[in-house]
């Protein structure tokens, strides 16, 4: 049986890299339930994900490489590609879909923010249970979205919605059981992940029988631009960063952030008007971040704990 070695970094990281981590993630990403939605007028779902991972992964790689950073070993490879599987195919791949069956960005924003509670669950299978104010800021928030989710119109397919609500269990799972495999230090391991990642949502949206059968409008090759770079190798770099440093709670609270800042974009591009909900929301919401951002302060960043029979390795 092999032992893989967590890569989590150990002891107490640096407060400036992961205030801008996180203020990457939560705008960001708060931003690129829209740019999906526009990419999606020229690109289809798996296509989209998989070109845009591909150009950002490459351009990474290709940089990283260029400065003296190692490559991956082949059993890093295969750990990212199987990493990749739950965090692209099972979450992103699934959000993309269910914006293409036509939920909206505020509804898919505000259905991501069980997220939190899926981690929150994932990683006390591994050993690591949220502490008191992370429970309590779990709840605020979650029932801060709730509130907020009263703002928008959720009348949407069936089938859509149940993607959304499916896909943060993916994308918890990979992000807590992630980071407990053998992976590249650096960013080179964001860079390989992205890039292997693209590969496989390309080689299944083939399968699919996607194609670009016409030229697609500028605004969808913006939106391809910015989740590029803006979505995909800052915001990624800067989570991929975060999941390896972070309690998993703090790492994604971005998912209660993200409905402000879609409702916020909604507001500015779409023409929408708010209501009550969304001034008792906020408050809500910020201090539900703030009670999980208070539990990392002295607490054992790294320690990581295996599943019953996991082939893991402990990191004191």
């Amino acid at each position: 049986m092999e032992t893989s070695v967590a890569t989590t970094t150990t002891g107490t990281p640096s407060r400036g890299k992961v205030v801008a981590a996180l203020l990457a993630i939560y705008f960001i990403w708060g931003s690129t339930y829209l740019g999906l939605r526009f990419g999606l007028e020229g690109f289809p779902p798996f296509l989209l994900n998989g070109i845009r991972f591909i150009i950002a992964g490459g351009i990474m790689f290709v940089v990283l490489r260029s400065r003296g950073e190692g490559s991956p070993t082949p059993r890093q490879w295969r750990n990212l590609i199987l990493m990749g599987i739950p965090l692209f195919v099972g979450g992103l791949s699934l959000v993309t879909l269910a914006e293409d069956l036509g939920v909206g960005s505020g509804v898919t924003a505000t259905a991501i923010a069980m997220t939190p509670v899926w981690a929150a669950l994932w990683s006390g299978l591994f050993g690591q249970w949220p502490v008191r104010h992370e429970w309590i800021g779990l709840i605020v928030g979650l029932l801060g979205v709730l509130v907020l989710a009263q703002e928008g119109d959720f009348r949407s397919s069936a089938v859509g919605t149940l993607l959304v609500v499916i896909s943060p269990i993916f994308w918890s799972f990979g992000s807590i059981w992630g980071p407990r495999l053998d992976l590249p230090k650096g960013l080179i391991a964001p860079a390989a992940q992205l890039l292997s990642g693209g590969v496989l949502l390309t080689l299944i949206g083939l399968g699919r029988g996607e194609r670009i059968v016409e030229m697609p409008p500028a605004s969808a090759w913006l939106a391809m631009a910015y989740l590029i770079f803006f979505g995909s190798i800052i915001a990624y770099t800067s989570y991929f960063y975060l999941i390896r440093t972070v309690r998993p709670t703090l790492a994604t609270s971005y998912a209660y952030v993200n409905p402000i800042v879609a409702v916020a974009l909604g507001l500015t591009l779409g023409g929408e008007v708010i209501t009550g909900p969304i001034f008792i929301a906020l408050p809500m919401i910020l201090l539900g971040v703030a009670l999980v951002a208070s539990a990392q302060k002295g607490a054992t960043v790294g320690k990581i704990r295996p599943l019953p029979n996991a082939p893991l390795e402990e990191v004191a």
